[in-house]
């Protein structure tokens, strides 16, 4: 998918929330943030200009996906999140997601992302790898309830000097 056909996006607000939900919960069942999460997250982006989130919608305005980042300002960011709806899988919306995560990073000076994603992941793994994360690191049982290992990824962004 090219860039110009990649879905709108929209800063993401409280009121997204209850529709994010659901979204969230298909993905990541008991693992899930919960709305208490994103609302943290989303009180530390209103304060501080450490935290970037983003919705994906389509032309009647359903969501498609979210993704969000915390880049503290010490030249690394880390993706917080990336989700896309299931029904809405391989058309190229978690590659924009990403892709925006990655612009938005370097804009706030960061010189490497990081992100922890499940090992059994595979679908999200050869996503990051197309896009030059790399395993950097293991978190054994990391994701509860169920155990899953988590592979630490990370990347480095590239300025234009």
């Amino acid at each position: 998918m090219n860039a110009d056909r990649w879905p709108q996006l929209a800063p993401l607000r409280w009121f997204d929330i209850p529709e994010l939900l659901p979204i969230e919960a298909e993905l990541f069942g008991n693992e899930q943030w919960s709305a208490a999460m994103f609302w943290s997250e989303l009180a530390a982006a209103a304060q501080y200009d450490t935290r970037w989130y983003r919705v994906a919608r389509d032309d009647a305005g359903t969501m498609l996906g979210y993704v969000g980042l915390c880049a503290y300002g010490d030249g690394q960011a880390w993706l917080q999140t990336l989700a896309v709806r299931r029904d809405a899988q391989r058309r190229g919306i978690g590659r924009g997601l990403l892709f925006a995560a990655l612009r938005r990073g370097n804009e706030l000076g960061a010189t490497s992302m990081a992100l922890e994603v499940r090992a059994d992941n595979a679908a999200a793994r050869r996503l990051y790898a197309a896009h030059h994360f790399e395993v950097i690191g293991v978190r054994p049982g990391y994701y509860q309830p169920s155990g899953a290992d988590a592979l630490v990824m990370a990347a480095q962004l590239y300025t234009a000097n």
